[in-house]
């Protein structure tokens, strides 16, 4: 039984600026720093490789103190309506009706609420009673393809059926104010806010490209490489600056193992649909795969005009593919990372 992906929709926020426009931000942030503190946490930002950043909050709001309470409550607020947004776009390419669905899967990482985006979403597009719901709120980055390799096992399992992952994300809603590490300015010069949605079918009337194989990768040891602690003061970003180091080195275990379980090489692949961690993720990526021939221009594109939008980013990526028509047959591999820390893997065939 194949499962494929129908199609691919986004959604961004209704704030954004461009990293020129977030510069006197950073001036009045920073103000009473050692000046050359300040001047390197603008060439962070500077060369972060983003040119514009999406935000479910006003620059503002980003900028002001505020509890965890209030910021959280924006983030419940804003992630149901960019939630409703993109599933309704998503149903709206794919010439789905809403009750069609049989498998719901929301991904967030980036605040707190329970119940989950789903409920939400079952009620505003009346969604079936009897539709399987699965929430997943620990994984990071890496959860956009974790939730399209839970969907899979899902749709393999039961013919016939229909399945929505949404990814929201607002990595703007963990903004420290008052910590000025370099986790904490890093993780603001590199990301921002957007929501995705994805939705795959074991229908054989279905079309889209074909999910292959999937596979999960984790590294060993390697807990404290990225993720968010819990403060009075809402979501503290935790982000080794080894993150990159690491994945390169274990770049091989992760690529080269699970392709030859499918028979296939590197060299066979057409598209390389990486998540766009930060510029020295796609760097390091960059550079790996150059002397073979392929490139990753889509992943530093959707860098540039977003930012990383943690889980949802990939995503992104995978539409810009799918809107370009690869052909019939061509392979692509879905990759991305995250607490854990792990890789999830997907093969594609279009």
């Amino acid at each position: 039984m194949s499962v494929k992906i129908k199609c691919v929709a986004k959604q961004l926020p209704k704030y954004s600026r461009t990293t020129d426009e977030i510069i006197p931000f950073l001036d009045a942030w920073l103000a009473g720093q050692d000046e050359r503190f300040i001047r390197k946490v603008k060439k962070i930002f500077e060369g972060a490789a983003v040119d514009k950043r999406y935000s479910i909050m006003d620059p503002i709001e980003v900028f002001t103190q505020t509890s965890f309470e209030e910021r959280n409550a924006i983030y419940v607020r804003e992630v149901i309506d960019l939630g409703e947004k993109v599933l309704q776009k998503a149903l709206q390419k794919a010439n789905w009706k809403p009750e069609t669905l049989d498998y719901i899967i929301t991904v967030s990482c980036t605040g707190i609420m329970i119940p989950s985006l789903d409920a939400y979403l079952i009620n505003s597009l009346h969604l079936r009673q009897d539709i399987v719901r699965l929430p997943v709120t620990e994984m990071g980055c890496a959860a956009g393809v974790s939730g399209i390799i839970y969907a899979k096992n899902f749709l393999q399992a039961n013919p016939g059926k229909r399945a929505a992952v949404i990814a929201v994300e607002s990595p703007t809603a963990t903004f420290q104010l008052d910590d000025f590490s370099m986790a904490n300015i890093v993780s603001a010069a590199i990301f921002g806010d957007g929501a995705a949605c994805v939705l795959l079918s074991s229908h054989e009337a279905d079309e889209g490209p074909e999910v292959l194989a999937e596979e999960m990768y984790h590294f060993y040891d390697n807990i404290h490489m990225m993720g968010f602690k819990l403060t009075n003061s809402g979501l503290q970003m935790v982000l080794d600056i080894e993150v990159p180091e690491t994945i390169s080195n274990h770049f091989p275990d992760i690529i080269h193992p699970f392709l030859a379980k499918n028979n296939v090489s590197i060299e066979a692949i057409d598209h390389l649909i990486f998540h766009p961690g930060g510029k020295k993720i796609v760097q390091t990526v960059e550079s790996l795969f150059s002397s073979l021939g392929k490139n990753i221009n889509d992943t530093k594109e959707v860098l540039r005009l977003y930012g990383n939008m943690s889980s949802a980013t990939v995503l992104y990526v995978l539409e810009r593919i799918m809107d370009e028509n690869p052909k019939k047959g061509e392979l692509g591999l879905l990759l991305s990372f995250g607490p854990g820390f792990s890789a999830q893997r997907v093969l594609l065939q279009f």
